[in-house]
């Protein structure tokens, strides 16, 4: 299969509930914004979000197209695909791992995509089967790491960078996300997870911090909207972040030479 898109780059974590897919969706338009044609494919299999975050209606489904090709769903200038468009939100899936990634490898090869310049990949958590598969099926660009300041989630967070190592997929930057409180009534800020955790692990593995995102009542109030967060407010702090980091990683990927299917290599160094 030849890549659906210029660039695809896994956007992962080794934990989840570090925003990672609030992170993906409010970076897949400020992409948009930035001139790019954007694709967007949810691989939480077993816990799909991006239907929600784009406020995709649940009676809306993908189109079939010739070919058992699917039409992508296309919302807020963002071509997007997910298990979310496919089932209902009270339909478990009770599938072990190959089933897992069988489904993700078919969301991936099958969906008509049409000619983009970058297709984001909203990851599970963890670094398991649907990891591995992506990057064994798909010509990576490269990972971004999202993560938080708290040490609990740095450890994952370095989990994460390591896994996509040894399959020679290399890190484009890390996302430290909730890395400080600011208060709406009299601007003090408090870097309630602590302050340094993420900037140390970019340093410790010589990657850049495309953004230090805020901790903000906005951002979850947007998302649960179905509307990304750099279309509904747009002049806010918190866009601008969304903003830089897209612009932080369209300079890594001018960096980076054409993607190649990696290989892998385990070791326990």
């Amino acid at each position: 299969m030849g890549n659906p898109a210029r660039h695809i780059v896994a956007i992962a974590s080794g934990k989840g509930g570090v925003g990672k897919s609030t992170v993906t969706v409010n970076l897949a338009a400020a992409l948009r914004d930035a001139g790019w044609r954007v694709g967007l494919l949810d691989a939480d299999i077993y816990g799909p979000s991006q239907h929600r975050l784009l406020g995709v209606d649940p009676s809306v489904n993908p189109e079939q197209r010739a070919e058992h090709r699917l039409a992508p769903i296309e919302t807020h200038g963002i071509e997007a695909m997910s298990m979310g468009f496919l089932t209902t939100e009270s339909t478990p899936m009770v599938w072990r791992g190959p089933m897992a990634s069988s489904a993700l490898t078919q969301l991936l090869e099958t969906t008509d995509w049409g000619a983009l310049d970058i297709l984001l990949v909203d990851m599970p958590p963890g670094t398991g089967d649907i990891q591995l598969t992506l990057a064994q099926r798909a010509q990576l660009s490269g990972a971004v790491i999202v993560t938080t300041p708290q040490d609990i989630a740095l450890i994952d967070a370095r989990k994460g960078i390591e896994m996509f190592l040894k399959v020679k997929v290399p890190i484009l930057g890390m996302v430290q996300n909730m890395a400080v409180h600011v208060c709406s009534a009299c601007g003090h800020e408090d870097p309630v997870f602590g302050a340094q955790g993420g900037l140390q692990v970019a340093e410790d593995y010589a990657v850049p911090v495309l953004a230090n995102l805020p901790l903000s009542r906005m951002i979850c109030e947007v998302s649960d909207s179905g509307v990304p967060l750099v279309d509904q407010h747009p002049e806010s702090i918190e866009a601008e972040s969304y903003r830089q980091a897209a612009a932080a990683l369209i300079e890594c990927l001018s960096q980076q030479p054409p993607p190649s299917t990696p290989t892998m290599s385990m070791s326990d160094d």
